[in-house]
């Protein structure tokens, strides 16, 4: 029976070349449309840590000013002091923790040629990579007792290491940087989270840093922090970085890895404790307000997705809508021109059930052809949209289409297209034969 389905959906096809074609554009155009803003709606709502998200907790206590919250309603800065930050890693309260903040770092290459490059790091501790699951290429971390002695050492990125040693293994060669030398504990393989769930204050869609070293070395070198820092009481006059130090302004981003609810709720009542401790010395004036986020609470509170995409979401389908509207106006009046061909058979014996089956299996197979070309028309539109933003880098990544929006593509072009055929089939089902017969 598949097979005579499928020979009379191809013969009616080739009957009507025009407004089969039609049809099969009009879904592919609306599918194309879509899923363009679908897919850069999944890559940009997309949680790259989700297989941790019972684990991974962003921390945040609230220092803020007493007479205005950092952030309506009564949300606690989203990033902590020097002061609270080293604290409460060095508390160890949890199972891993890290803590870090943008930075960078000038590179030195090796050669009287080579010219020196400036390269956004990272300062982080130990913990980092195994947190985040950072694939390496090479080598490893280094280890928590280089963050407690301050130890010159280094981690980079494939690509960095590819710009500096040409991709060999670089573990244990020296790499200078701002005439220090450090000494490469590990590459990083190809490594890609989007967003960058771990660092959501400065861009999440840039790529990860391409250089990362002890958080405990770039404190004691005085190192930039070029990220995002907010104060709100201003630093002492004369007190330079060890009043930055010592200051209210938070700059740096801290995550805990806890194994289960019940540690979970005790690093919560340690950080109460902590405040409270805090309190008897004159800070964190506002009532308390720990939090803890894992990364898919982190991302929503963030709102790494913005406003304009989920409008721009609503418009395209509402321009599918028009096309499938248009792709019913074309098969009613493929029908209105099959109408005596459906009163013969009607007349001959054919049930309304099989004719129904028939013209379904058609719009199937309509609906197959137009999401296989809707697929070209999604990529072209993300090529569209890669070249218009063609200066912000970060852009690749977000219209990148995975097997799973493939596969989403044909199912909503064969589900428009049996739904655009269900009016017209009915209405070709229940077609009188004698209103078409007796005028022959």
């Amino acid at each position: 029976m598949f097979r005579y389905y499928l020979k009379l959906g191809m013969l009616s096809i080739r009957a009507n070349p025009v407004l089969s074609t039609l049809m099969i554009a009009a879904i592919a155009v609306g599918i194309g449309a879509c899923m363009t803003i679908v897919t850069v709606r999944h890559v940009m709502s997309g949680n790259p840590m989700e297989h941790k998200n019972d684990q991974l907790y962003h921390v945040q206590v609230d220092n803020w000013n007493p007479d205005d919250p950092y952030e309506d309603p009564d949300k606690p800065p989203e990033q902590l002091t020097y002061m609270d930050a080293k604290a409460l890693h060095d508390a160890g309260r949890a199972f891993r923790q890290t803590t870090s903040f943008k930075t960078a770092r000038v590179v030195q290459p090796e050669g009287d040629d080579a010219r020196p490059f400036q390269q956004e790091s990272r300062a982080t501790t130990a913990d980092f990579f195994p947190m985040f699951d950072v694939p390496f290429q090479y080598g490893s971390g280094w280890d928590r007792s280089s963050d407690v002695t301050e130890e010159r050492v280094v981690v980079l990125a494939r690509e960095l290491n590819e710009k500096l040693f040409g991709g060999e293994d670089s573990v244990g060669r020296t790499l200078t940087l701002n005439d220090e030398s450090y000494r490469v504990t590990g590459v990083i393989d190809t490594w890609t989270p989007v967003p960058k769930v771990y660092d959501l204050n400065n861009n999440p869609y840039e790529e990860p840093e391409q250089l990362y070293l002890p958080f405990s070395v770039a404190v004691a070198g005085g190192f930039d922090n070029t990220g995002n820092t907010s104060c709100w009481k201003p630093i002492e006059e004369g007190s330079g970085r060890d009043g930055f130090l010592a200051s209210e302004c938070i700059w740096i981003q801290m995550w805990v890895e806890l194994q289960n609810a019940t540690a979970k709720q005790d690093y919560l009542n340690f950080l109460d404790a902590y405040v409270e401790e805090q309190k008897l010395i004159g800070r964190f004036p506002r009532p308390m307000n720990n939090r803890l986020h894992n990364p898919a609470e982190w991302m929503e509170d963030r709102e790494v997705v913005e406003e304009d995409v989920d409008v721009l979401l609503g418009l395209a389908v509402l321009f599918l809508v028009v096309c499938l509207l248009n792709t019913i106006g074309l098969l009613l009046a493929k029908a209105m021109r099959r109408a005596k061909d459906t009163s013969l058979r009607r007349a001959l014996g054919a049930s309304k059930a099989e004719l129904f089956k028939q013209h379904v299996f058609e719009a199937g197979m309509i609906g197959v052809v137009g999401g296989v070309l809707g697929i070209g028309t999604t990529w072209a539109g993300l090529r569209g949209i890669e070249n218009l933003y063609i200066e912000y880098e970060f852009v690749q990544h977000l219209v990148r289409m995975d097997w799973s929006m493939v596969l989403l593509a044909i199912v909503l072009a064969i589900v428009s297209a049996l739904a655009a055929a269900l009016y017209p089939t009915w209405r070709t089902c229940n077609i009188t034969p004698a209103s078409h017969l007796r005028l022959q």
